[in-house]
């Protein structure tokens, strides 16, 4: 069955002058969404058939009237640790009386506090609370998301973790790309823990999942600039590698990462000028994360600046359960214009083409003929609502894989 929507305001994310598919908008062309004042889609099947003004479709196709709302690509979530167990709730008390993330860490609690909870917790039931939390995702408009591990700590524990999101990606209508995040948090000393994901977790991980990314947390009281290059090193033979960096401390992370060639640097709250500069000239993406700082302590990427010099960023939410407690990618393309210096195309934009970039996706992301069919229609006649209106859900329908849901 078909489905054509007619008199839209098609926001395409493609244009003539536009990097290749599969490529990020980087600089000036970040803004450029590619509109069709009014136009027309044709789906069939999961794939979309044909974009335009005016489009040649069968006779029995269901007609969609957008009504000259904004239809647009499905949002890309490609930074999450969505898959969890138990609350951060007493912590965020704490934080509401003075006490900060690294203080709630270095003390036992924060990701120590999720990996009690998820060790704790069955297969089944971590992937029955990712399952709830990807149909919260699905109806803002969230049609493909990246989920880590990382709150395991222990071969056995990770593997859970792994196998629970497998699980939950299958019994959902949208995309679950599953990250290994091997370098999160530690047990004992850091040394020898990083020695054992190297030697141990490591080759259990690409044993049973032998192409998914690596991921790890430079941070003071988590990973080491050290561990982490270790760990890539090993790695990057056979992944795809991406690194937290520069959340609250500068420690020299970004030079490494560009040299490794990981695809992404997330976070970069704390990124000196110089080191954005050199980000931005490099292949390896940035992914800001502004909903880490509305809920912590008020601190932002400067991606205004990041994009000036070229860079090619990408926009996440996030969710977690202690740091971005939101599964809502409208919420942070708010954050984003607001305190990031992104403008409303631009962060469009980071939250689709150059999100699905990020995790390797070339088939989405963008309006075009031969695409998968992931497709949103807003309540609205004008994008920039997205950015303009906190709370809510802009979302009026979401075409998944080709299904109205």
């Amino acid at each position: 069955m078909s489905q054509l929507i007619r008199n839209a305001r098609i926001l395409t994310l493609a244009s003539p002058a536009g990097p290749p598919p599969g490529r990020p908008h980087r600089g000036r062309a970040l803004g450029d969404l590619g509109v069709i004042a009014h136009g027309e889609v044709l789906v069939s099947g999961d794939r979309i058939a044909a974009v335009g003004e005016k489009v040649d479709a069968p006779a029995d196709a269901e007609v969609i009237d957008a009504n000259g709302r904004v239809l647009l690509p499905g949002f890309v979530d490609c930074h999450t640790h969505a898959c969890w167990a138990g609350d951060r709730l007493a912590e965020w008390e704490q934080k509401l009386q003075g006490r900060t993330y690294l203080d709630i860490l270095k003390h036992g609690g924060g990701i120590h506090a999720t990996v009690r909870a998820v060790r704790e917790a069955t297969q089944k039931q971590l992937a029955s609370g990712l399952r709830d939390r990807l149909g919260l995702m699905l109806r803002e408009g969230t049609t493909t998301v990246e989920v880590k591990s990382g709150y395991g700590l222990t071969t056995e524990a990770e593997l859970k973790l792994l196998r629970a999101i497998r699980r939950a990606a299958t019994e959902w209508p949208g995309t679950v790309v599953a990250t290994a995040l091997l370098g999160h948090a530690f047990e004992g000393e850091l040394e020898e823990y990083a020695k054992m994901v190297v030697k141990e977790m490591l080759p259990e991980v690409a044993r049973e999942f032998p192409e998914i990314t690596v991921d790890a947390f430079c941070e003071r009281d988590a990973w080491t600039v050290e561990a982490c290059v270790r760990l890539f090193e090993k790695a990057r033979k056979h992944h795809p590698i991406r690194v937290h960096a520069d959340q609250f401390n500068s420690l020299g992370m970004i030079p490494e990462a560009i040299r490794l060639f990981a695809r992404s640097v997330d976070h970069l709250e704390a990124a000196t000028k110089a080191d954005l500069v050199a980000l931005a000239a490099s292949e390896t993406m940035g992914v800001i994360l502004p909903a880490t700082g509305f809920h912590t302590d008020q601190r932002y990427t400067r991606a205004g600046f990041f994009v000036d010099q070229g860079g090619a960023v990408a926009l996440a939410t996030n969710c977690n359960p202690g740091s971005a407690p939101t599964h809502s990618m409208p919420f942070a393309i708010a954050l984003a214009v607001r305190h990031c210096g992104l403008t409303p195309a631009e962060a469009i934009a980071a939250a689709t083409v150059n999100a699905a970039a990020v995790l390797g996706l070339a088939d989405r992301g963008r309006i075009e003929p031969g695409l998968r069919a992931d497709l949103i229609l807003l309540h609205h006649r004008d994008e920039r609502q997205l950015a303009y209106e906190l709370g809510g859900n802009p979302v009026d329908l979401v075409i998944c894989n080709g299904q109205k849901i």
